[in-house]
């Protein structure tokens, strides 16, 4: 486990994440946003856990990690969005 200040445990999944982005209250496009702005925060192979409450993210998720090369793990929990980074991001 690394001391990343943002590694956090689910406490409903018991998942660990490298990076949390809290993106509940914001609408889309915003929380894909937020995603491709900080992914890079973590290494190639760590977990971001995606929180968002707007419905969109739902299917932005998914669509933004297949354009971008990265992993679309699910959703283990309702409105959370894990997406495993396997390739440097583009500018």
């Amino acid at each position: 486990m690394t001391d990343h200040p943002d590694r956090a445990r689910d406490a409903a999944s018991g998942a660990t994440y490298d990076l949390t982005v809290d993106a509940r209250g914001m609408r889309c496009p915003t929380p894909v946003i937020e995603l491709a702005r900080r992914i890079g925060e973590v290494p190639v192979g760590g977990l971001v856990a995606v929180l968002a409450d707007d419905e969109a993210a739902r299917h932005d998720v998914p669509a933004w990690c297949e354009m971008r090369g990265q992993e679309y793990v699910g959703e283990p929990v309702p409105q959370t969005y894990v997406v495993r980074r396997l390739t440097e991001t583009r500018p």
